[in-house]
């Protein structure tokens, strides 16, 4: 049995509006806790988790994806992808990074901000934990992502913080800034394959600056991915006019990134679309943490004409820099 904090609905003032915390019910998990500001609203579950399901224009769509037949249920043996965002470890591995996250978690209110904790995984011996916290105008939301080893011996892994998108879209990835040769001698960046990645995918496109990527529903083929990194990584997914963006910052040399050096990855097949990023690798021992946070902002009427460069220097910087 877990815990649900303090009290059903917490409203915090500030100079110039209120964010809004209340438990609700959602897709049939009755122990739901929803954070709005009026503008934007964002959903975790209760009953399952910790997963924020939900993040959208209040009245508005979800952006993100939601497996229908998985709504509303709990306590299955085998992970579920369910839908929304989740937090793994990283690189992947085909058992402790599928630990099953489908018990009740612990929710602790905190004014502006939800603490979603999941009880240790008897499979990795991990804690993870996300806060949600949200600005009181507009339309940023910071997501701090935490796992502690509860176990006896040290634990090698990275933070990944995974956001499934609901079907239709494209998501966009801004490379590190390019140069001109012979004057830019150095590399910049990875751009890492996985044995099923396809550079001829009529779903991917890449630019002088930017990697574009469809989620197609129709899809026959197989599976794509593609990972990156870069000082300040950001990935965006624009869907019927609404336009999700999350970014992260990466730690300086000597952090080393999984997957030959990636902390961002996309991946898409025929049922929704991923945006990652990922923390460094880490060694953590018994009783430590290791944390990695993303920013996540929402923006309304976004257009693209074409798919090239300057089209996307347009509309996207705007969007993404500054933080």
């Amino acid at each position: 049995m877990h815990r649900l904090a303090t009290i059903l609905t917490v409203l915090t003032m500030s100079a110039s509006a209120a964010v809004k915390i209340e438990k609700t019910s959602y897709q049939g998990w009755p122990n739901c806790y929803r954070i709005s500001n009026g503008v934007v609203e964002a959903i975790v579950t209760g009953d399952v988790g910790p997963r924020v399901i939900r993040y959208g224009f209040v009245g508005g769509p979800n952006l993100f994806k939601e497996f229908k037949e998985q709504m509303g249920k709990s306590g299955e043996p085998e992970w579920q992808a369910r839908g929304g965002h989740r937090l793994w470890i990283a690189p992947e591995d085909p058992v402790k990074s599928y630990a099953p996250d489908n018990a009740p978690v612990d929710i602790e209110v905190r004014g502006d901000t939800i603490v979603i904790t999941e009880p240790v995984e008897p499979l990795t011996g991990l804690e993870k934990k996300i806060t949600v916290r949200m600005d009181a105008a507009g339309t940023d939301v910071e997501v701090t992502h935490q796992i502690r080893n509860a176990g006896k011996q040290p634990y090698e892994f990275a933070v990944w913080a995974l956001t499934m998108l609901a079907q239709g879209g494209t998501a966009f990835h801004g490379f590190p800034p390019r140069g001109h040769h012979p004057h830019d001698l150095e590399p910049t960046n990875p751009l890492t394959m996985w044995p099923y990645t396809n550079l001829a995918d009529s779903r991917l496109k890449l630019l002088q600056k930017y990697l574009v990527l469809r989620q197609d529903p129709k899809s026959t083929g197989d599976a794509e991915k593609l990972g990156s990194y870069g000082r300040d990584v950001w990935g965006a997914y624009l869907l019927n006019g609404d336009l999700f963006v999350k970014q992260a910052h990466a730690e300086a040399a000597p952090a080393e990134y999984p997957d030959f050096g990636c902390n961002f990855e996309t991946f898409t097949n025929a049922d929704f679309l991923e945006l990652e990023t990922l923390g460094p690798i880490r060694k953590v021992a018994p009783g430590e943490t290791a944390a990695h946070t993303e920013h996540w902002s929402l923006h309304k009427n976004v257009h693209i004409q074409k798919w090239d460069d300057a089209e996307l220097d347009r509309v996207l910087l705007p969007l993404v820099t500054g933080r």
